[in-house]
């Protein structure tokens, strides 16, 4: 095929199969040079093979215009500032529509520019503080985040966005709920789960909302999404009581054990679900420290007791059991049980807190004999904390005290929301 255009250019392109109609994107590094891509004007990339292709029409040369002028944005009187930092999710990012390529944007203007419901909401100021993908988060970068916020909160912000992953964004949520002490005002993290350049994107409303609640007058660490798939509202969920519950649609995340706290509408109104803490005077103090070496291991028929002899091995100072139901672990079929791995993780200091693989309900260590058998061996039963809390919490508590009792009494402490009297029963499931 010659080459006899450049990306950006628009291009009616007839195949075997039909006429497509788009602009010609870079060749992606992995493929062939007997294929292009196009950008659709639906916001999808299609990939064509050059050998079905009959004929290519050029409807409109790429122009390029260079660098695009930078908004400036003036603080108005009266407005709350709330500061968005970006930890790598795709909210951030801006489409070029000569090119149809997405480039990430991380200018209070050019996030304006490209939401522009923002600057009736608040002024504005954004930051890059990381670039990572979610799934490669980690305790360090939990805590570097953690310290980007509390020195943006003490400096004359009002609230903070943190656009984040979806995939492991309820963990960032619970770390920083721990992480930042005095919190006297919002936190929230959002993020997409389609792309920006997709006509069905939700990145569009979840700033908004999130944006919207950072300039309220309430407190705390949470995580905002879309309360449906389609676009009329986002629910606002406790930063230790949330989970992403769907792979990819756009109401992922659920709070478990616990209603959302709040609807917030695409125009900003809030409504409260639940009681809210107010906004207080006060400095943010950052307390970060994590003992890293904590495992979260899930329990499974057939399964090996031997992986805790590896985390053992490795000089974990704590495990998370995530049991079954109440919190079972195999037990009386000597081949399998976890016993006398218990006993031995128990003799050498490590920590051991079992959480329910239901996600629903919690834990007890009283129903069955078998569980008593666990619960004796000196594993703390967490109550209704989501595994993933769970692991997060025994890391902060592991970070600042290591003498059982004190370990034990943190744990089923309620010291960011994480613990519930009690839990939601199904009926408040099925209407989330």
């Amino acid at each position: 095929m010659k080459e006899d255009f450049k990306p950006g250019d628009r291009l009616k392109i007839e195949t075997d199969e039909g006429v497509l109609e788009g602009v010609l994107m870079p060749r992606p590094g992995l493929a062939g040079k007997n294929h292009l891509v196009l950008k659709l004007f639906s916001g999808y990339n299609i990939g064509l093979d050059a050998s079905k292709i009959r004929k290519i029409t050029l409807v409109e040369r790429h122009q390029n215009k260079g660098k695009s002028d930078v908004l400036e944005l003036k603080p108005q009187a009266g407005k709350p500032t709330v500061s968005i930092l970006s930890t790598g999710g795709t909210i951030s990012s801006k489409v070029d529509y000569h090119t149809g390529g997405v480039y990430a944007s991380y200018t209070a203007g050019d996030l304006v520019a490209t939401v522009p419901e923002l600057s009736g909401i608040a002024n504005l100021k954004s930051r890059m503080v990381m670039n990572v993908m979610s799934e490669d988060m980690n305790p360090k970068l939990w805590a570097k985040m953690a310290e980007c916020v509390a020195e943006e909160l003490n400096h004359n912000s009002d609230g903070v966005v943190v656009t984040h992953g979806t995939d492991t964004m309820h963990y960032s949520t619970a770390a920083l709920s721990f992480m930042l002490k005095n919190l006297s005002k919002p936190v929230v993290f959002t993020g997409s789960q389609r792309s920006t350049d997709r006509g069905s994107s939700d990145s569009f409303l979840n700033i908004v909302c999130s944006t919207a609640f950072a300039a309220s007058g309430f407190s705390g660490v949470y995580l905002i999404m879309h309360g449906s798939m389609s676009d009329n509202y986002c629910l606002v969920h406790l930063g230790t009581k949330v989970r992403k519950m769907h792979t990819s649609r756009r109401d992922a995340f659920k709070s478990i054990n616990s209603k959302p706290t709040a609807k917030i509408f695409a125009d900003g109104i809030i409504e409260p679900l639940m009681v809210l803490p107010e906004r207080k005077p006060g400095k943010v103090e950052l307390d970060s420290k994590l003992e890293e070496k904590v495992a979260l291991i899930k329990i499974y028929p057939g399964m090996n007791p031997k992986i805790v002899d590896f985390y053992l091995n490795e000089d974990c100072k704590g495990i998370v059991f995530e049991g079954t139901a109440l919190g079972h672990v195999p037990t009386t079929i000597k081949e399998t049980s976890l016993i006398p791995y218990l006993e031995k993780a128990r003799d050498k200091g490590v920590v051991m807190a079992m959480a329910t693989q239901c996600l629903f309900g919690r834990v007890n260590p009283y129903v069955y004999s078998n569980l008593r058998e666990v619960s004796s061996r000196g594993v703390i039963y967490c109550e209704d904390m989501l595994p993933e809390t769970a692991y997060v919490k025994l890391m902060w508590v592991l970070g600042h005290t290591t003498r059982p009792s004190e370990v034990k009494e943190l744990m089923l402490k309620n010291i960011a929301g994480e613990i519930t009297e009690k839990s939601a029963g199904e009926e408040d499931f099925l209407e989330m």
